[in-house]
C-alpha cells in the first residue's frame, strides 16, 4: 500500500516538474507539437526607412499566416535612430514571438532592435553594441540624443531581464562596470561575451540551427520576399536616383521659364516630382507640409508664367519654396519635430539641392547645344531651320498691321506681358525695360510671336 502511494507521489512529482519546465522554457513547448510554422526574413542593410517598411511588412505577413515564430536574420552597422525606434516598437507590439539571429553585426541601431526581440542568438564571430548616436560624419551628437538612446536601451534591457547598466554602457562611454568595461570605451560584445553577460541565449552556426532550437525537428519555414513595389521604392529613394529626379524637376522648371506655356518641360518636372515625393512619403521622410510647400512653389511659378509673364516676386518665391521643400523632404523629421535633425543635416540637404541646380546650370551653359543636338532630343526638337525667305513666319500676316499701333499694358511687362488693342489681348515684350500695368505703349515691331513695345513717352 505504501509502495503504491509512493509511486503515485513520485509520478505526480515528475509530472509537476515537467510542467514547470515547459512553462519556464517556451522552446520545449514547440517540441511537443508535430509541426511549427516559422516566418523568416532578413534585415541586412542600413536602418533607413526602407528597413522599417521591410520589418512591418514581414510582421504583418507573419501574422496573416498565423506563424508560431518570427526569426529575423540581422546584419547591420546601424542607421537612423528614429527609424530603429519605430522598428523596435513594432517588434514589441508583435503578438508572435520574435527571435533575432545576429549574423555578424548588430551595431548601433541594430543593438536597439536586437534588445526589442524576445530572444537573441548570434553566429560565431558576431558582435552587438556600440550604440552611441553619431551624425553623418561619425561624430557624437549632443547629450540630449545620447540621453534618449540610453533610456531606451535601459528600458529594453529591463523588460527582457537583461542588465540595464550593460545596455547603457553600449551607448555611454562614461559607464564603468568592473570586469566588463572601463570608462572611456563604448561597450561592444563578441558572441561569447554576450552569452556570458546574458545578452545572447546561445551561439548558432546558421539559421537552421535557430529554427531547430525553437521549434524542434518538425517545422516549416516561410521566407519573406520583397514585393516589386518595395524594390521600386528602395530604388527611387537611392541617393543617386533621387538626385537625378531633382535634376529633372529643376531642369523642367528652368526650361519652362525660358519658354512660358504648358509643354514638355513642365510635364517632365511634374513627373520627376511625383517619383521623388511618392517614395519619400511612403518611407516616412517627406511630410504633408513639405509636399504642400512644393505644390505652393509650383503654383507661384504658374502665376508667374501664365498670369504675370516675366520673372518677378512670384517666380523667386516659387523657386525658393521648391528648394526649401526638396531640402526638408530629405531631412529626418516627424511633422514639425526635428528632434533627430541637426543643422549639419539640413545644410547637407540644402547643398545637395543647390549643388544639383549648379550642375544643371553649368551643363546648360557649356554643353547645352551639344545636348539638344544629340540623338536623345533629335525626335523632340526641330533640328532644321525654316527661313523667312522660304515663306516661313512665326506670326500671323495680319499681325503686321499692328506695327505702329498704340496699346495699353494689360499686365506688368517684365520684360514680357500682355497688351490690349481694340479690346483684344496680345503677348508683348520689351527690350529689357519694365513697364507697369496701365501704361500706354507703342508697337514697334514683331519679335517671333511677340509684339515688341516701348512706352509712348519714349517715342522720339
Amino acid at each position: 500500500m505504501s509502495f503504491k502511494l509512493l509511486t503515485k507521489k513520485t509520478l505526480l512529482s515528475i509530472l509537476l516538474v515537467h510542467m514547470l519546465l515547459l512553462c519556464s522554457n517556451p522552446f520545449l513547448l514547440a517540441e511537443e507539437n508535430t509541426e511549427k510554422s516559422i516566418y523568416h526574413f532578413r534585415l541586412d542593410a542600413d536602418i533607413f526607412p526602407a528597413a522599417e517598411r521591410t520589418v512591418k511588412n514581414a510582421l504583418e505577413e507573419a501574422d496573416s499566416q498565423k506563424s508560431d515564430w518570427i526569426v529575423m536574420e540581422l546584419n547591420t552597422f546601424g542607421g537612423m535612430v528614429d527609424v530603429a525606434d519605430k522598428i523596435s516598437r513594432a517588434i514589441q507590439d508583435s503578438k508572435i514571438p520574435v527571435v533575432v539571429w545576429i549574423n555578424k553585426n548588430a551595431a548601433s541601431a541594430g543593438a536597439l532592435i536586437s534588445l526589442s526581440c524576445d530572444s537573441i542568438f548570434m553566429a560565431p564571430g558576431s558582435s552587438i553594441g556600440a550604440a552611441t548616436v553619431v551624425n553623418q560624419t561619425g561624430e557624437q551628437m549632443p547629450d540630449k540624443y545620447q540621453s534618449y538612446m540610453r533610456s531606451t536601451m535601459r528600458s529594453l534591457a529591463e523588460s527582457s531581464g537583461r542588465d540595464p547598466k550593460i545596455a547603457e554602457a553600449m551607448v555611454d562611454d562614461r559607464v564603468h562596470i568592473p570586469g566588463v568595461i572601463d570608462s572611456g570605451y563604448t561597450l561592444t560584445f563578441t558572441t561569447e561575451e554576450a552569452i556570458a553577460n546574458g545578452f545572447c541565449e546561445a551561439k548558432m552556426i546558421n539559421k537552421e540551427a535557430v529554427f531547430e532550437h525553437i521549434a524542434g525537428e518538425n517545422y516549416r519555414v516561410n521566407t519573406y520576399e520583397a514585393k516589386f513595389t518595395d524594390k521600386v521604392i528602395s530604388w527611387l529613394t537611392h541617393p543617386m536616383v533621387s538626385s537625378v529626379l531633382i535634376l529633372l524637376m529643376l531642369g523642367g522648371i528652368w526650361f519652362e521659364l525660358q519658354s512660358p506655356g504648358l509643354g514638355f518641360p513642365i510635364v517632365a518636372a511634374l513627373v520627376g516630382a511625383v517619383l521623388f515625393f511618392m517614395p519619400h512619403y511612403l518611407e516616412g521622410l517627406a511630410e504633408n507640409w513639405e509636399i504642400l510647400l512644393f505644390v505652393g512653389g509650383i503654383a507661384l511659378l504658374g502665376v508667374e508664367i501664365f498670369v504675370l509673364p516675366g520673372f518677378g516676386i512670384a517666380g523667386i518665391a516659387g523657386i525658393g519654396l521648391i528648394v526649401f521643400a526638396l531640402t526638408m523632404a530629405m531631412v529626418r523629421n516627424i511633422a514639425f519635430d526635428f528632434h533627430f535633425a541637426e543643422l549639419d543635416d539640413i545644410l547637407f540637404a540644402l547643398l545637395r539641392v543647390v549643388g544639383i541646380g549648379g550642375v544643371l546650370l553649368t551643363g546648360l551653359l557649356f554643353f547645352g547645344d551639344r545636348i539638344f543636338k544629340g540623338k536623345l532630343f533629335a525626335k523632340l526638337i526641330l533640328q532644321s531651320s525654316q527661313y523667312r525667305s522660304e515663306g516661313y513666319t512665326s506670326y500671323k500676316t495680319e499681325d503686321m498691321d499692328l506695327i505702329g499701333r498704340i496699346a495699353i499694358a494689360a499686365t506688368d511687362i517684365r520684360p514680357t506681358g500682355k497688351i490690349k488693342i481694340d479690346g483684344r489681348l496680345y503677348n508683348a515684350i520689351t527690350d529689357g525695360e519694365i513697364i507697369d500695368k496701365g501704361t500706354e505703349v507703342k508697337v514697334m515691331r514683331i519679335n517671333a510671336s511677340l509684339l515688341e513695345v516701348i512706352k509712348t513717352s519714349d517715342v522720339a
